[in-house]
């Protein structure tokens, strides 16, 4: 078990350090064969992660406001994500991840509502929910 626990962390680490390469390397917003969203590609409509992977990119050359531009929602997520990799990577190997506490469902379902509203929101093209959109 603790064996499997362990190739799971490997490959999840070797993912994040291979896509954080790639995006700094690579800028999407300029690559012609970086992959397309496949829901905006059939409904012309952005998904909650759509400008996830060119606001990766500028937070990793430093820039909050543009990253900002292309996923509000992203930016704000990513330091929980962060928290809760380090977490686990911890708990696997050390048997005692960070502190922390578990959420409330209450929290789990406001998380979602908010997830689906900036969903809808960021696809009315009206001012000012067109700051939503991906820059």
């Amino acid at each position: 078990m603790e064996k499997d626990r362990k190739a799971v962390l490997t490959a999840i680490w070797a993912g994040v350090i291979a896509v954080t390469v790639y995006l700094y390397i690579v800028n999407p917003a300029t690559f012609r064969f970086h992959p397309k969203c496949p829901f905006y590609v059939t409904s012309g409509l952005y998904c909650p992660g759509c400008g996830t992977s060119r606001a990766l990119h500028q937070l990793l050359h430093g820039n909050l406001e543009a990253a900002l531009d292309y996923n509000p929602f992203a930016v704000i997520v990513l330091p929980y994500l962060v928290y809760s990799l380090i977490s686990y990577t911890l708990l696997v190997m050390r048997g005692r991840p960070l502190p922390g506490r578990l959420w409330p469902g209450w929290i789990i379902w406001s998380f979602i509502g908010v997830l689906i509203a900036f969903w809808i929101l960021r696809n009315i093209p009206l001012f000012p929910f067109t700051w939503l959109a991906p820059g």
